[in-house]
């Protein structure tokens, strides 16, 4: 009975774990698509996407750090949440902060 409870509770972790690393990987495609768009549609300027992208390096970054040892802690998950947070804000603040591409220039890198 120990044996299937320790399984048990094995998968519970394993998966747990599983679907919060796909959260943060879905949170970062989602926020790279919402980067793209706004370059796209000329919201987001070529220096504020150098910015916005910049900051999603950042955390990819504090995240390979924190899984080196093959695990992430619940507060190193946290860490990591802020700082998506923090991210969608500023990215919702640069598509609305007035600045805009002038629609008759073409777009510029990335």
């Amino acid at each position: 009975m120990n044996k299937i409870a320790l399984i048990a509770t094995g998968l519970l972790v394993a998966t747990s774990a599983a679907a919060s690393a796909h959260d943060i990987d879905a949170t970062r495609d989602r926020q790279a698509d919402r980067i793209e768009q706004g370059r796209e549609t000329g919201r987001i300027t070529w220096t504020e996407g150098l910015a916005l992208r910049a900051e999603q390096r950042r955390i990819a970054r504090t995240e390979a750090a924190f899984e080196d040892k093959g695990y992430m802690t619940k507060s190193e998950h946290r860490v990591i949440r802020n700082m998506q947070e923090d991210a969608a804000e500023h990215i919702t603040e640069e598509k609305n902060n007035g600045w805009r591409r002038v629609w008759w220039l073409p777009r510029v890198g990335r």
